[in-house]
């Protein structure tokens, strides 16, 4: 049994006011009224530049959330295209706020203190592609292939891991640069190339005839596909309940297309919906204490969506892409999946 004089110094500590949490890299973003964020230069389904040239895809959405939840408009995302090996240098410089590019979380990564992963916005796993007329139809058939892979990348490590771990030999060629990288398998230059196997969905697109390579079955690893920020607080506070307002608007059914129906008759919603949305409830006490507009909640789920309707939008079932999210690592835990709502309260 805990003491009164336990129970009355908890008392105190929950009584302590509390001041809003900035930090110089949000203090920088919000003076300069634009958010930096670095996305890959050519993915299709994740990031690819339009008519305009401006940056459409999955991880772009998460870009723009970032730009709502902390200015109030998903339009101030400065979104640029990027290199993998030069998108973790570009964020521990300080030369970019985040990146939504497809990064893997890994121990060592980090453990860098130059950067902070926040939020995984995709489960994925590594595999291997292969032009169809190869005649494989497991990687376990690939003895003595050349395989395709990113300089820099988690990639190497893991295929030079499965290939030891079966004594199959192989040959690696590692190439940076994507167009070079693509070139050289679209040629024949390697038998395999090696990736996420969104990537190498999105990569396939990118090939003459699409319909002449396929992913083949074996899945490799564990890749959580990560948001990453320039260490500070209130940002990164900003982007992981910023990503957790989409699932829970997903979990709760509140899209960009019924918010303002909902909004119009806040007080008669179930308790949750009010304090995801009602800036006089817990959405409005974390953006008081963070530093974000306080219609925060509002603006992400308005002009970006719930989670599922960024995915459905890019890569569902109904996009060239046509992945199945149902019952897969990326559904919400309620349909089997790892996407947790955390509890905004």
């Amino acid at each position: 049994m805990k003491s009164l004089r336990h129970l009355l110094a908890a008392g105190a500590l929950l009584a302590l006011p509390t001041a809003v949490m900035a930090g110089p890299v949000f203090d920088q973003i919000k003076s300069s009224d634009s958010i930096i964020c670095l996305v890959n230069t050519n993915s299709p389904g994740f990031s690819v530049p339009d008519s305009q040239g401006v940056y459409q895809g999955f991880n772009t959405d998460f870009c723009r959330m970032a730009a709502a939840a902390i200015l109030g408009d998903a339009s101030k995302a400065d979104i640029r295209g990027i290199g993998f090996s030069d998108s973790m240098k570009t964020i521990v410089a300080q030369n970019a706020h985040m990146a939504s590019r497809s990064i893997t979380r890994t121990g060592t990564r980090d453990a860098n203190p130059g950067m902070n992963f926040v939020a995984t916005t995709f489960y994925d796993g590594q595999g291997f592609l292969v032009a169809k007329e190869l005649g494989v139809s497991s990687a376990a058939e690939l003895a003595g292939a050349t395989v395709c892979a990113e300089e820099g990348s988690t990639t190497l490590l893991n295929i030079a891991d499965w290939f030891s771990d079966r004594d199959i030999a192989y040959r690696v060629e590692n190439i940076a640069d994507k167009s070079a990288r693509l070139q050289a398998f679209f040629t024949g230059k390697c038998d395999v190339l090696a990736s996420d196997r969104t990537a190498l969905n999105s990569d396939r697109l990118l090939a003459e005839t699409p319909t002449a390579y396929k992913v083949l079955p074996e899945v490799i690893s564990n890749e959580p596909l990560t948001l990453l920020a320039q260490p500070d607080p209130a940002l990164e506070k900003a982007l992981y309940w910023g990503f957790q307002v989409m699932l829970n608007a997903e979990n709760l059914g509140i899209t960009s297309e019924n918010i303002d129906a909902i909004m119009a008759d806040l007080p008669s919603q179930p308790k949750a919906v009010q304090r995801l949305l009602g800036t006089d409830s817990a959405a409005g006490e974390m953006a008081a204490q963070i530093g974000l507009p306080a219609e925060w909640s509002y603006n992400i789920i308005k002009q970006v969506g719930n989670y599922a309707e960024v995915y459905e939008r890019h890569l569902g079932v109904d996009t060239t892409f046509g992945l199945e999210r149902s019952q897969t690592a990326n559904a919400l835990s309620t349909d089997g999946g790892l996407m947790y709502p955390d509890p905004i309260r």
